[in-house]
């Protein structure tokens, strides 16, 4: 069983800088990649990072692209997201889950999620 707790959401000011965390644990190899989510208030869960659990290729949204940076720590099976120059005014919930991704996007697979991070950005 694949259990995921992700951490490290928080209020920020616009312009500024978080790094989420999610620590992973049980069969998570048996998926192609791990990735981040978001969830706004009234919108659906959207894939914004992933990375696979077997080399280091990615993906980003093009929203996201430049801003944010997904790692991967295997001793530690924890997967990162730095997330650079927040917007003012947005606010998610983020989710780590397993997941898969291709050229165009990256979405949940195996219904495996953490509780979610909230990151709030003051306007």
């Amino acid at each position: 069983q694949v259990q995921l707790v992700e951490s490290g959401g928080g209020l920020v000011q616009p312009g500024g800088s978080l790094r989420l965390s999610c620590a992973a644990s049980g069969f998570t190899l048996d998926y192609s990649a791990i990735g981040w989510f978001r969830q706004a208030p009234g919108k659906e869960r959207e894939g914004v990072s992933c990375i696979s659990t077997h080399d280091s290729s990615t993906y980003y949204a093009e929203s996201v692209k430049g801003r944010f940076t997904i790692s991967r720590d295997n001793a530690k099976n924890t997967v990162y997201l730095q997330l650079n120059s927040l917007r003012p005014g947005k606010r998610a919930v983020y989710y780590c889950g397993t997941a898969e991704f291709n050229a165009s996007n990256c979405y949940g697979i195996g219904g495996n999620w953490g509780q979610g991070t909230k990151v709030p950005v003051s306007s």
